[in-house]
């Protein structure tokens, strides 16, 4: 209800001066955001005890945020199904490469990779593509009702727009939406980033990924302030989320209260996340996410390095002349 009376302010604001519609535009965009986590709780069937509850109010704030309810749960189950896991990266995620995948890559792909991750193609453009024309698209690795569910919010998208552009006039309902989606979308990138990329993140291959691990080590405790905090729904508790997403928003900072294993999850505030938009790439050496001047002090090494010499034919000695403690051990 908020939402809809701060689209009918802007309305009324637009026709006086569009500078007094732009901070009701990202109050709005905060609140959208918000309706996001709510719509994010439906789909892991958290927010209400009724299935039929949650699948309702999901499409509804789907409809609100521009995303397929079906489609995206599926996606986001994958996204908690193997977040962490090295061999399974793509779905749902941010686009991470490790350092040596990034050094073994063309040149066209590494300058894709670093226009991928520029902050203003991360923040503002990719979130209006993602949910302006990336949601439209059927995902051909759904089943049948998630392709279906595609189609069918493209058809409600189309009877809202055209509802609302009736209401308002096409140019003012077309630049509110774009106001309030650019804001909505940047915040919810930024959280959805700083969720999982920070330095001290859990990547791991095969059998030595672990659910819980994953969980409490790679995804973050993002401590906001109490207006942030209200405003994104609580998801900076988000190793609480991966660890049991049936939790709904409006537990998880209990929960992470009741439980003193929690409280050791190290917590990560608004200033200290700004060091996350310096780390680019997973080093599996180090254990860690890096940013580009490690992978450039590797490349020199590579390049610097000697090149390996064949082994030369070791000359006789006599059997009583002992071995060197300094010669490597012989290999069977």
């Amino acid at each position: 209800m908020p939402y809809v009376l701060l689209w009918y302010l802007m309305h009324l604001s637009a026709a006086e001066s569009w500078w007094l519609t732009l901070p009701l535009a990202i109050v709005a965009g905060g609140l959208l955001m918000r309706i996001f986590i709510i719509f994010h709780d439906c789909g892991h069937g958290s927010f209400f005890r009724s299935r039929w509850a949650n699948d309702t109010l999901g499409f509804i704030a789907g409809m609100l945020t521009f995303t397929p309810y079906y489609q995206w749960r599926w996606e986001h189950a994958v996204h908690h199904g193997h977040a962490g896991q090295l061999d399974h990266r793509g779905t749902g995620d941010v686009w991470t490469m490790t350092v040596q995948e990034y050094l073994q890559s063309s040149r066209w792909r590494r300058f894709a990779y670093q226009l991928a991750r520029n902050p203003f193609i991360l923040f503002v453009i990719a979130p209006l593509y993602v949910f302006l024309i990336g949601q439209r698209l059927p995902s051909a690795r759904g089943n049948r009702r998630e392709r279906e569910s595609v189609w069918w919010m493209n058809l409600a998208l189309l009877c809202m727009a055209l509802g609302m552009s009736w209401m308002l006039g096409p140019a003012q309902y077309l630049l509110i939406q774009l106001m309030v989606m650019a804001v909505a979308g940047a915040g919810g990138v930024w959280l959805f980033y700083m969720q999982h990329q920070f330095e001290s993140a859990y990547w791991e291959r095969g059998d030595d990924w672990d659910y819980a691990s994953a969980a409490l080590q790679g995804s973050s405790f993002y401590q906001l302030p109490r207006v942030l905090q209200w405003f994104s729904g609580n998801i900076g508790f988000h190793h609480i989320h991966h660890l049991s997403p049936r939790v709904p928003n409006y537990h998880l900072q209990r929960c992470h209260e009741s439980e003193p294993l929690f409280r050791q999850v190290q917590p990560m505030t608004l200033f200290s996340s700004l060091r996350s938009l310096t780390l680019r790439l997973w080093d599996e050496k180090a254990g860690r996410l890096v940013g580009y001047r490690r992978m450039r002090q590797l490349r020199r090494r590579q390049k610097h390095a000697p090149a390996a010499r064949p082994a030369a034919r070791p000359a006789s000695r006599p059997a009583s002349r002992p071995a060197s403690r300094h010669e490597p051990p012989k290999r069977s």
